[in-house]
């Protein structure tokens, strides 16, 4: 991935290739930060009202001093303009700024896509369990667009250790949550199950997209709390996110899902997303 385009809030434009964050900012110091992802069509941010609001979220949870949404919006504009790429990746972060400050700091951020995705896409996910240690629905920052990120890249180096692409997180019990980046799905027949937010796990914009679009397809959306084996034994599963979109799913722990290759609902979906983007 190649870095287009950088907005700071106060600043505007400024060179991709300049530094912009202080040593002692409390988003370096201490993690503490917020961010959101987004997925740019045709130059358009997809859903960034959805994406500001979560960020805004985020950020009261964790007691940060936010800007005016306008502001982030003007940014994200700047950004997106000069990046001057019709299909690219957009990050918005917040920090406290420097520590005792009390300005906050706002990036804007917009990348290339990586260059795999739908060879990823083609060939499906290869996904590894990866016990969270928690209950259900108690994990501090569950449900927060965090920039404290090191657990779910320990989980990622986890899982690409034992030869799969990505993780799924579990609570204590074995209870389905989500990925490091990702919600989960999977279907039996015309029902497609996913873990409930009230597990702590995060709300998802294209989760919500596939929620939306379910109804139309012919699929019943079940939420709540699964345990591992009802995705090992689904007939199918998918992952959703802003960058990858709907991501096949074909083994978890090294067993197939299904007959192991990328089903019906996963393109489904992918094509009611695109849709949806094209709206």
């Amino acid at each position: 991935m190649t870095l287009l385009a950088v907005a700071v809030l106060g600043r505007g434009l400024v060179d991709p290739d300049q530094p912009v964050v202080h040593a002692d900012d409390e988003g370096f110091l201490r993690g503490r930060g917020v961010f959101e992802t987004v997925r740019v069509y045709r130059g358009r941010p997809f859903r960034l009202d959805d994406h500001l609001a979560r960020l805004s979220q985020s950020a009261e949870r964790l007691g940060l001093r936010q800007p005016q949404k306008a502001e982030l919006q003007d940014l994200v504009a700047q950004a997106v303009e000069a990046a001057g790429a019709g299909e690219a990746m957009l990050r918005v972060y917040l920090t406290p700024g420097r520590e005792g400050s009390g300005t906050p700091l706002a990036l804007a951020l917009v990348a290339s896509l990586p260059p795999d995705l739908e060879q990823m896409r083609s060939r499906g996910l290869r996904l590894a369990s990866v016990a969270l240690g928690v209950e259900p629905g108690t994990w501090p920052l569950g449900g927060i667009k965090s920039t404290s990120y090191a657990v779910n890249m320990l989980a990622l180096d986890e899982a690409r250790r034992r030869g799969a692409d990505d993780a799924v997180f579990l609570a204590l019990g074995g209870i389905l949550l989500e990925g490091p980046t990702t919600n989960v799905w999977w279907r039996r027949g015309r029902t497609l199950f996913t873990p409930a937010l009230d597990l702590g796990i995060l709300a998802g914009v294209t989760r919500a997209v596939v929620m939306e679009a379910a109804s139309g397809l012919g699929y019943e959306v079940r939420e709540g709390a699964f345990p591992l084996e009802e995705l090992l034994s689904a007939e199918e599963a998918f992952t959703s996110s802003s960058v990858r979109e709907i991501m096949p799913v074909v083994s978890v722990d090294g067993r197939p899902v299904g007959d192991g290759s990328p089903g019906q609902a996963a393109a489904a979906f992918q094509r009611a997303l695109r849709q949806a983007a094209a709206a």
